[in-house]
Parts: structure tokens; sequence; C-alpha cells
């Protein structure tokens, strides 16, 4: 299966990927759904389930079903014409999507967080539903919100747990796994990133391709420059102060006065993460990378190879990118990387096993030790759970995105210590995290029915 680099890395709003930016997509896809529509609405309902349900409010799932329903998209979000628009909603009780005039739509009532009835496809399922004069249901579609801002409907799920794959255009280098990666670097003697780029521009041209891939990381970079800019309290209750510009001006303090220990690396890693997951759980702009919740990783790391690593420049931001990609592909294809699936060793992990891989490849690394590199991240997070207190992508997951950058910075540096050579297989780390993720409990995975979530004071 081909995934491109722009369904990896999407522009979007927080604070999560699967729970702000897929139900607003869900939303999308029902309203072209109910414009191709025989059907007359007069009304429309929704429901949110499993994980929807039990962390909706904490990752403002509800706010962006709303907003969806009333024709706002992830890529394109304002969010002071979204609070202005909640604001009509609520009061009018109702909606006015382009192409389908006034529908009736009370968020108190026609918003069901169903606690008791998950849907089977998935663990974030939601259903929408357009009713008449009368408030009968005319038109339904159950959605599931997969991680990373993908959704598909019950019969798209279906086909693709089948084995079904839509007809694309033939790739030059179809990889499907990291081994069969590695096979196709050897013989064509490319780089991982020169077999990405050559397998995208078969659907764009290559200066389509590098203009999007510069919006990427301007996107990224000017997150976390707003990031380490603002403070203030994070919004959700628990009062969680940003800190990440404090920080940020102690390091820039320390600079040059002999002050700082070797390890203040870390600490620079760290802030450029939190300054983006900062940003992301106050609801602004990020890209999933590969979700919302690990939007800090790739970013950060990316940040450090520019401003402390000697050598690194701009051009090779797209190779860093592609690479990442490419690896981020092969664990949403073989794995997960939602947390209501597999927990945060779907997120952050992968997160980690995507930004090594980036750093290893713009480091000079051959495609064995990029591999290497991506294996090792991956493999130290493998067991890690989903337990955002109070349901919100702030306790622990602003900190774990710094602690994620940290791991892939190590585990690229150790990687171009060694000759590729290594004992576990990206492949076998893919599959054991595929294997703990089915075997954990439901609690740990974005629930907030465990860990942290339930031992830690929330209000």
């Amino acid at each position: 299966m081909f995934l491109s680099v722009f369904e990896m890395f999407k522009v979007g709003v927080g604070p999560s990927s699967s729970h702000t930016m897929g139900p607003m997509v869900a939303a999308a896809r029902f309203l072209y759904l109910l414009r191709a529509s025989p059907f007359r609405a007069a009304g429309l309902r929704a429901s949110l389930h499993g994980s929807l349900a039990f962390t909706g409010v904490g990752h403002a799932t509800d706010r962006a079903v709303i907003l969806g329903l009333a024709g706002f998209a992830p890529d394109t979000y304002d969010a002071q014409r979204a609070e202005e628009a909640l604001g009509v909603i609520k009061a009018e009780k109702a909606v006015s999507p382009d192409g389908l005039g006034r529908l009736r739509f009370d968020p108190e009532a026609d918003l069901i967080f169903d606690y008791d009835r998950p849907l089977e496809g998935h663990a974030n399922g939601l259903i929408l539903m357009a009713t008449d004069a009368q408030g009968d249901v005319i038109l339904q579609e159950s959605y599931y919100s997969i991680g990373g801002g993908f959704v598909l409907t019950e019969a798209e799920l279906a086909d693709s747990r089948a084995g079904h794959q839509p007809k694309i255009a033939p790739i030059p280098y179809p990889f499907q796994n990291a081994a069969q990666m590695l096979e196709m670097a050897q013989s064509s003697g490319r780089t991982i990133a020169q077999m990405k780029r050559a397998n995208e521009t078969v659907f764009r041209s290559a200066a389509e391709l590098d203009d999007g891939l510069a919006r990427l990381w301007q996107v990224m970079s000017d997150c976390i420059d707003r990031g380490l800019q603002t403070d203030g309290i994070l919004p959700g209750g628990l009062k969680v102060k940003r800190r990440a510009r404090a920080i940020h001006e102690k390091l820039l303090a320390e600079r040059g006065l002999n002050l700082s220990a070797p390890h203040t690396i870390n600490d620079w890693m760290s802030v450029y993460a939190m300054a983006v997951n900062e940003e992301n759980a106050a609801g602004g702009q990020v890209v999933t990378a590969p979700t919302n919740g690990a939007a800090g990783v790739v970013p950060a790391t990316i940040r450090y190879w520019l401003d402390h690593v000697p050598g690194a420049g701009p051009s090779g931001v797209g190779d860093f990118l592609l690479t990442a990609a490419a690896i981020g592909g092969l664990v949403k294809a073989n794995a997960s990387i939602s947390g209501a699936e597999c927990g945060c060793q779907a997120e952050v992990g992968s997160a980690a096993a995507m930004a090594a891989a980036g750093l290893a490849a713009v480091m000079g690394g051959t495609p064995m030790q990029v591999e290497n590199a991506a294996e090792i991240a991956l493999e130290h997070h493998l067991g890690m759970t989903c337990d955002p207190v109070k349901g919100l992508v702030q306790v622990p997951c602003i900190e774990r995105n710094g602690l994620g950058a940290i791991k892939a910075v190590s585990a690229a540096s150790l990687a171009l210590r060694g000759d590729g050579t290594h004992f576990v297989p990206l492949d076998a780390a893919i599959e054991t995290m595929r294997q703990t993720g089915e075997d954990m409990s439901h609690k740990y995975k974005e629930t907030a029915l465990g860990g942290l979530a339930v031992n830690v004071p929330n209000c």
C-alpha cells in the first residue's frame, strides 16, 4: 500500500489527530455524502463511541464534530472564526454548511456521548445521521478515526481488513516492509529518501513535492516558534502551565557563559518538542507526525539537527521528511499509529522511529543504519501506554514528546556508530508493537480509565 508523505504529515488542528482532526474530517465527508444524496435533510445528529466518548471532551471531539458539520476543515482551520461559529451554533441550535442550507443541530441534544456501546470496527467510532422534518433518520454512516487524521467508513474498514486495496498507479519501489525496503535500496543503489521521492513523483511533479515538503517544515517550524514565545495556562481544567518559553529563555541566557553541562543539549531537544505539544494542547495549528499527540518529536529532532549539528542545512529537510514518512508508512501498514489501538508506543514510539530514521539519513547513514536507528527507537518504546490525565493531551503527553526526541537522537547516534547490522529487525519490532497493543488492556489505550489518568488528581 502506497502512503504519501502528505498523508503521513498533514497540517491540522490540535489537540488530537484521532479525536479532533479525524472527527472533523468524518463530518466533512458526511456533508459531502449528504450533498450527493437525493434526500432533503432538515437536521443532523451524531453519536460518539469508545475512546471518542470517554476522552472526547478532553480531546475537543465535541467541538470538532460541531465545527465539522458546520463546514470547517483541519487544514484551513481558523481559530477565531471557529469560536464565533460555535457561539452562533449553540445559540441558534443549527448549522448552515455550504450547499445544504440551515440544518437543525442542537449540540446539547443532538451530540451523544455513548459510553456503553462501543462500535465493533475500532475504538474511535462515531455515527453521523441526517434527519427529515419529523426527526426520522434518512441517512446514516459510521466512521472510524484510525489515527493520524485518517478516517474510514465501516465499509472501507472492512475492505482494508479483508486485504482489498484501492487501485493506484504502479510505483517503482513498492516496499511493504523494512526487509523489502532494504532489498530495494541495495539492488537500486538508492537511499530510502530517493526511493520515496521516486514513488511520490508518480503522483505529483518534483516541484510540487518540494513545495509541499517545504510547507510542512514551515508549519512545523512556525509551531515551534509560537510555542517558544507563548506562556500561560493550557485549557481543559488541569491548569497545566506552559513551560517551553521559560525553559527556552533560560537556555538562551546560559549560552556562551560556560554554565551548561553537556547533557543540557537534552533540554534543547525537549523544549522544541514541548513547544509543539503545548501549541497542540491549546488547539493550535500543528502537523501530524504521525499524530497530533506525537507531533513534537519529528520537528524537535529536525530543529535540533539544524541548530545544533555542524554541517546541517535546510536543503536536507526534505530527505529527512521523506525518510521519516517511509518508516511511518511501514508502521501504519503493519501495526498502528493510533493510541486508541496500541497505546502510546504507536504514537510517540512511531514518531521516535520516524525521527531517528530521518536524522540518521541526513547525517549520512546507509539504508541499513537508517533502518537500525528506527528499530532502536521503536524497540525502546514498546509497551508504553496511553493514559492521558482527564483525557487531555497534556499529561504525560507534552513531556513524553521531549523524551521521544531524545530517544530518537540517541537511537540515530547509536546506529551511526555501527555498520547497520543488528540483532532485532525493524519488522520484528513493528510486529511486536502490534501484538503488544492487541494484548494491552483497553484501560491503557486512550480511554483515561487507567494508569496516570486514575492515579493523579485531575481537578
